[in-house]
């Protein structure tokens, strides 16, 4: 059933996690993760005529599927299926497995890489995600008792907006709604007025915020006494560049969180030990981590990188079996002195980013966080011109760049040769950087920040 605030949550503040689950030994978690996968496909087996198909053009039955170890038998959903789908069956598809009459709330993704998803919940399915959110929120330092500004988009029906608030409230901290649609003068005030020790919303969104306090409020954004910023829905939280300008604009510590619209919103964030997000809703999110090409399960070990797929457990209206995210993540640890068990991780790109590039494979945020280790040179602010069709070119790759706002436009051919060598030197690409003048691009807001453009915005290198 869905609370408005889980009992007891004053008594965790001081604890080591929100759920023991977080900490449990991986042969246990194990144990119950092939429990409620067995239960997850026998529901499935009756309720989705979804994957009963998609079962039966595999030559599998459900109750073949028995292990962890099995579940590589089962072909992969990926988001393709979940747009035929809903195309097929609006609103939420042919993969909906409960009834109509039990779906009590729906949300949305951004639809950056298509039409949104729309995705159905059950009063159980909303528990859950309360549940697991609140895991990765007090991971990222949030407590019972917070003031938390909402500072990603409350509209939309985007996860960030209605599901972060009921996390953030059935955890016991106090979610403040102005949300990036409400402005940034509302924010700020917020901020002065109510003391806020926590700001939640996407890295980029949050540096915007912060510079723009001294134009509007006329002192740093360190004035207002924010102690941690919890950032997600975007690259920028793992790239170090963006983390260090945020904690120095703030004078906060940074810490990510990771999700997925068609699984849950919040289920990878990271502790104070910082090194990668962990898994904290084991217990309702099944992970693999596959080879993107082959498709080939991987160990989850030290430096393994992959793409990760995800199964969901304990999920009524909206389940997904071995859904390819197209997040790509490299595994950063498999211990931590917090507790928590089983691999860390951080993302570096998505499927639907990458470029390839003289047959190298290159993600945007890559090239992002090698200009902004160029600041005060350059702004930090890079987008990649990808002007050819699909996702692989020949050619040198175009970039556009903000110069710094006291670097002397003269020197922009300097800028431009040592932005190329060093993006030469650190991913074996070659890239035809153009430099522009500060503040080209529209500055974030309440969508997230699109790193590559199909076009020209009708930008002029600067010589």
């Amino acid at each position: 059933m869905i609370v408005y605030r889980k009992a007891d949550v004053f008594s965790r503040r001081d604890a080591a996690y929100f759920h023991p689950i977080e900490a449990a030994p991986q042969k246990e978690l194990a144990k119950i993760q092939e429990e409620r996968l067995r239960a997850q496909l026998s529901y499935l087996g009756g309720a989705s005529a979804f994957y009963r198909q998609k079962f039966a053009s595999a030559g599998i039955r459900f109750d073949d599927i028995r292990t962890i170890a099995d579940l590589a038998r089962v072909p992969f959903t990926s988001k393709q299926d979940l747009r035929d789908s809903l195309k097929a069956a609006p609103p939420f598809g042919l993969h909906l497995a409960a009834p109509m009459r039990n779906i009590v709330q729906m949300q949305a993704s951004s639809g950056t890489t298509g039409n949104p998803s729309y995705i159905a919940m059950t009063e159980s399915d909303a528990a859950t995600w309360q549940e697991s959110q609140a895991r990765g929120l007090f991971a990222c330092g949030v407590r019972p008792g917070d003031f938390t500004l909402h500072a990603f988009s409350m509209s939309k029906g985007f996860v960030g907006g209605v599901p972060v608030f009921q996390a953030v409230q059935y955890m016991g901290a106090v979610d403040i709604p102005v949300g990036a649609d409400g402005g940034v003068d509302r924010l700020l005030n917020a901020c002065h007025d109510l003391k806020p020790r926590v700001v939640l919303g996407a890295p980029n969104f949050l540096i915007y915020l912060a510079e723009a306090v001294q134009q509007i409020r006329h002192h740093p954004a360190t004035a207002f006494g924010v102690q941690r910023l919890v950032v997600g829905g975007e690259p920028g939280g793992g790239i170090p560049s963006v983390r260090e300008k945020l904690s120095a604009l703030w004078g906060a510590k940074v810490c990510e969180l990771m999700g997925g619209t068609d699984i849950g919103c919040i289920f990878w964030a990271e502790c104070d030990y910082q090194q990668g997000m962990h898994m904290v809703a084991p217990d309702y999110v099944l992970v693999e981590l596959i080879d993107p090409e082959s498709g080939a399960v991987l160990n989850m070990t030290d430096s393994a990188r992959g793409e990760l797929v995800y199964t969901a457990l304990d999920r009524q209206a909206s389940p997904l079996v071995r859904f390819r995210s197209g997040d790509h993540v490299v595994v950063t640890g498999t211990s931590c002195p917090c507790g928590r068990t089983g691999p860390m991780i951080r993302c570096f790109g998505r499927t639907d980013d990458m470029l390839i590039v003289r047959g190298v494979n290159v993600f945007p945020s890559a090239i992002q966080d090698i200009v902004g280790a160029m600041q005060p040179d350059t702004t930090g602010t890079v987008r990649v011109l990808a002007d050819f069709h699909g996702h692989t070119t020949q050619k040198n790759l175009k970039i556009l760049v903000e110069r710094g706002y006291s670097y002397p436009v003269g020197a922009a051919a300097d800028l431009k040769a040592r932005i190329e060598t060093r993006i030469r030197n650190a991913l074996s690409i070659k890239v035809d950087a153009q430099i522009v003048a500060p503040d080209s691009f529209e500055k974030p807001g309440a969508k997230k920040v699109a790193l590559v453009l199909r076009e020209n915005p009708g930008l002029w290198a600067e010589t």
